[in-house]
């Protein structure tokens, strides 16, 4: 119940934020498309905590969120240098390590994640084992035992 109702929530605002209009008549379609789209959820068996993952909630939204985009931005900056800099190194390089997360939705947001951050793609992702090219050898060797491992592996853990 609690996931099929944040869902809802969450629907309904997004709903409310791409229409920008708020008279009864369009408010009330809005949420009857949105419990359409729950029950259409529901009756295909999506909603649960791995599809919709608010148990996560804000530990995520203010500590793991910010530090991602920080990384992204980061990254971004490393591999606009490599292209414009000749004297720095493109050595590809595809790397296999064992990531600390217990959960498939700890493994899907940490390769993720990877893929997000410039520079990196999760190439194959399995239980207790992951696959990633990277643009140079350095940020390859800076994948296992991470500060991204570490902190999606404290996300998972219930607080």
């Amino acid at each position: 119940m609690f996931y099929s109702l944040s869902a809802f929530v969450s629907l309904f605002a997004f709903w409310l934020l791409l229409s920008g209009f708020f008279t009864p008549f369009l408010i009330a379609v809005g949420a009857a498309g949105s419990l359409c789209v729950l029950l259409f959820a529901h009756r295909m068996d999506v909603i649960d905590h791995e599809g919709h993952p608010i148990h996560l909630g804000w530990r995520a939204l203010f500590s793991y969120w910010p530090w991602l985009v920080k990384e992204i931005v980061l990254s971004a900056w490393d591999v606009s240098r490599r292209i414009v800099d000749p004297r720095l190194p493109i050595s590809p390089t595809m790397t296999r390590f064992k990531p600390s997360q217990n959960s498939e939705l700890g493994l899907v947001i940490h390769a993720n994640s990877i893929t997000l951050t410039p520079g990196t793609v999760a190439v194959e992702v399995a239980k207790g084992e992951m696959l990633v090219h990277s643009l140079s050898a350095e940020g390859a060797a800076g994948l296992a035992g991470s500060e991204m491992d570490r902190r999606i592996a404290a996300l998972e853990t219930p607080s």
